[in-house]
């Protein structure tokens, strides 16, 4: 499958985004769209990936951050019919080291994508890293 990944974040197919966060992401299924619409427009950075074929979104990630030192990595997903073709790669890849933001220190929240998020140096946190989970009730 042939794809390209741009941070042009008017290309971004909103629809196929809410479409994915709301029925198959598990971390993004409380949202309603007016959140997710306010999260692209106030990311710091978002990323899609884009068939060649005829420019559908296939992939996307987008970021918060401080614009100088640190950021957090959101949101990233491809859908089905193309993973296996690297465009998570490409996603992780052109977010955190081929933009602004290379030099920062990344964070993020994944059930599911340690060995994609491991192949770019992401680890564990050390002790200076703490956390206020999401309350339960």
């Amino acid at each position: 499958m042939e794809f390209e990944v741009d941070d042009a974040r008017d290309r971004v197919d909103r629809d196929v985004v809410w479409d994915f966060l709301a029925t198959q992401a598990y971390w993004g299924k409380w949202r309603r769209r007016e959140h997710l619409d306010q999260q692209i427009d106030q990311a710091w950075r978002v990323v899609g990936a884009y068939r060649k074929s005829d420019g559908g979104l296939i992939g996307f990630a987008r970021a918060f951050s401080d614009g100088v030192g640190s950021a957090y990595l959101a949101d990233v997903f491809v859908l089905p019919e193309a993973r296996g073709h690297g465009v998570g790669k490409a996603l992780v890849r052109v977010m955190i080291e081929d933009g602004p933001g290379r030099d920062f220190r990344w964070m993020l929240h994944t059930d599911d994508a340690h060995g994609l998020c491991r192949s770019f140096g992401f680890a564990e946190p050390d002790t200076t890293y703490m956390e206020r989970p999401r309350p339960t009730s």
